[in-house]
């Protein structure tokens, strides 16, 4: 098992955004987390890779970046990755993006096409192309009532490890959830991405802008798109579902679309071996 990682922090459009870097040998490898997760998700897949260059980003909102006041927009996750790649001066990467990540790590290939050789959407919130621009009610208020404070991150840890979807975790990612997903606030803690910057992501999630299918015939670069079996439905909201539309392959020029059969939508969290096994196939 490798040590951890060091904790950089790049001037990138105006925020301050945490890069979680992992020494070792290879092209590097880009990993981008879903709303409301952190950087420090990614540690068992990384640690199953035996020693490779590795980058582990908070987005802007999340973990120990910079959190902007409410409103959030899209684009702005992948802009904030190419601006990142670009201080941090990569080339020829491989980019791993789960849910909002996959989606962010898409938009800045488009945006920076020379930071990735290669790239792995792992259930890629990318929904199909008629969920785009429509008015939908907004069913994730429930993000909102989310507990914020707690006295530890063990606390959150024993709290969660027995309820779905924790219950079905890797118990190391969900360790690594919980200790870097709490900031200590006073004499106790807070989600280190507040409820209310999750809602404004979700509830920002069909707008026009949010829409890729118009930068997707230019992704030059080979693709590999893992989904879950189960489908999104709107109108339950359901956060184990895929949100990825079934179509998704056929739009970008060199892709290949792997659907896993009997798994949800935390690939990475349940299966970290199964994603470190497609990664060293690319690499």
């Amino acid at each position: 098992m490798q040590n951890g990682p060091a904790l950089r922090f790049l001037e990138v459009r105006g925020l301050r955004l945490a890069a979680w870097e992992w020494p070792g040998d290879g092209p590097p490898l880009v990993f981008a987390h879903a709303t409301g997760f952190h950087g420090r998700c990614w540690d068992a897949v990384i640690r199953r890779l035996g020693g490779r260059r590795a980058f582990a980003l908070d987005l802007r909102g999340h973990g120990r970046s910079t959190k902007p006041a409410p409103p959030y927009a899209w684009p702005d996750f992948g802009r904030d990755l190419a601006g990142a790649a670009e201080v941090l001066g990569l080339r020829d990467a491989i980019g791993i993006g789960h849910s909002m990540g996959g989606h962010s790590i898409v938009l800045a290939a488009a945006e920076r096409p020379e930071t990735f050789h290669a790239l792995l959407l792992i259930d890629p919130t990318i929904f199909a192309p008629d969920y785009y621009g429509r008015a939908r009610r907004h069913v994730a208020s429930f993000i909102l009532k989310r507990r914020n404070r707690w006295h530890s991150w063990e606390e959150m840890y024993e709290r969660f490890r027995g309820r779905e979807p924790f219950a079905s975790w890797n118990p190391e990612v969900l360790r690594d959830y919980c200790e870097y997903g709490v900031l200590p606030e006073g004499d106790e803690y807070v989600l280190a991405c507040p409820p209310a910057v999750e809602a404004s992501i979700y509830a920002a999630s069909n707008a026009r802008e949010a829409d890729p299918y118009g930068l997707l015939p230019g992704i030059a670069q080979a693709v590999t798109i893992l989904r879950a079996g189960r489908p999104w439905n709107l109108e339950t909201f359901d956060l184990s579902a895929s949100p990825t539309w079934a179509g998704l392959a056929a739009r970008v020029p060199c892709a290949r679309d792997i659907v896993l059969e009997g798994r949800n939508h935390y690939i990475p969290m349940e299966s970290p071996e199964l994603v470190a096994r497609e990664i060293a196939e690319l690499l």
